[in-house]
């Protein structure tokens, strides 16, 4: 020990050095102006995901989740951490790294996301001490902005398919149903779902295979009614639920963030729930009466109207519509209207012109 060291000091690197009970005023003005640095942190770095969401996603859900958490930081911020705030002796202000100026756009995203998530755990850390409501919601919102980062980086190609898709069909049992699929495909649909009546698992399983390769030649987005594990195993584009069906945040741990998962809805709070449950589209419906669902009250255009008016993600109204129901469908939904079919195009005399038909009325 050197011998102007006093006893206990061996092990304090060099340099460093601790406040004593008289400096416990300068210590606590530290802790403030890291409490306000790191608030200021993440909240800059929410808004830069906020903005990708709105400006480059279009994704009104993803901006309305983002927002609530910037939201949730900026009630946090009080007054006294502002103000402990001193920028001109803060020796590491203005600090950057060569490699910022060459990230990608998803990087930047990325980057924000991290740089929020890492000042949320410093709000955590110290805010236990001084502040335990600010360390809760820090806590809270860094765990949900790990699923958003997901939801925010994940492949937006079949989105944008999917938002470009005036047109569902969803099959049904008929004969020949590949031929009145590709039909359809070739006359335009852009997005099918196979909704299947088969029992067994094999046969439901060859028919959606093959239904996923017709789709793959013709350009259009395949979905499978219900069955995850299905729609993984033909590697389809995304899978349906009914209120009945799986949990969605069920489902989309399964499917992962780039698939696409929709939802039934036949009511403004289940079209509501679907949007927080991150869903990327829903059916509104049934709108009128209609075999495919014996015994499911029609909702009617009024729960339409609904839709179009607050829906933040892709809708389509579906049952009982086809060329002589559509116009009405037209007049509530408004423009943008989007909508499903299933015997106006699986039991028509000619698929092909049928489905030309309904895409010349929606363009």
């Amino acid at each position: 020990m050197p011998p102007q060291a006093k006893e206990g000091s061996a092990l304090r690197p060099a340099g460093l050095t601790f406040s004593s009970p008289a400096q416990g005023g300068s210590q606590s003005a530290g802790v403030l102006r890291l409490i306000d640095a790191n608030l200021d942190r993440a909240r800059e770095g929410l808004r830069v995901a906020e903005d990708w969401a709105r400006f480059v996603l279009d994704r009104p859900d993803l901006v309305a989740a983002t927002k609530d958490l910037r939201q949730r930081l900026g009630a946090c911020h009080q007054q006294r951490y502002r103000q402990a705030r001193h920028n001109a002796s803060d020796s590491a202000a203005g600090l950057a790294h060569p490699a910022q100026h060459q990230r990608p756009n998803a990087t930047v995203v990325a980057a924000n996301c991290a740089r929020a998530q890492e000042a949320l755990r410093v709000l955590e850390e110290f805010g236990r001490s001084i502040d335990p409501p600010l360390a809760q919601v820090a806590e809270h919102c860094r765990y949900r902005l790990y699923d958003l980062e997901t939801r925010l980086l994940a492949d937006q190609s079949r989105r944008q398919r999917l938002a470009a898709a005036r047109l569902y069909l969803i099959t049904s049992p008929v004969p020949d149903l590949l031929t009145v699929v590709e039909q359809a495909l070739a006359a335009g649909v852009a997005l099918l779902q196979h909704r299947s009546k088969l029992s067994d698992d094999l046969p439901r399983y060859r028919e959606a295979l093959a239904l996923r390769e017709l789709c793959a030649s013709h350009g259009a987005l395949f979905i499978v009614n219900d069955r995850v594990d299905l729609a993984l195993a033909v590697e389809a584009d995304g899978v349906h639920l009914g209120q009945g069906d799986l949990p969605p945040a069920q489902a989309r741990r399964l499917i992962g963030p780039d698939r696409l998962l929709g939802r039934s809805t036949h009511a403004l709070s289940q079209l509501h729930q679907a949007q927080a449950d991150g869903c990327d589209y829903v059916g509104v419906g049934p709108l009128h009466a209609t075999p495919t669902k014996p015994g499911r009250e029609p909702v009617g255009l009024a729960y339409l109207r609904q839709a179009a008016a607050q829906a933040t993600v892709p809708w389509f109204g579906i049952g009982g519509v086809d060329a002589s129901t559509l116009a009405a469908v037209l007049e509530a939904g408004g423009p943008g209207c989007r909508v499903a079919v299933v015997r106006a195009v699986m039991e028509a005399d000619d698929p092909a012109a049928a489905t030309a038909e309904l895409l010349e009325m929606l363009s």
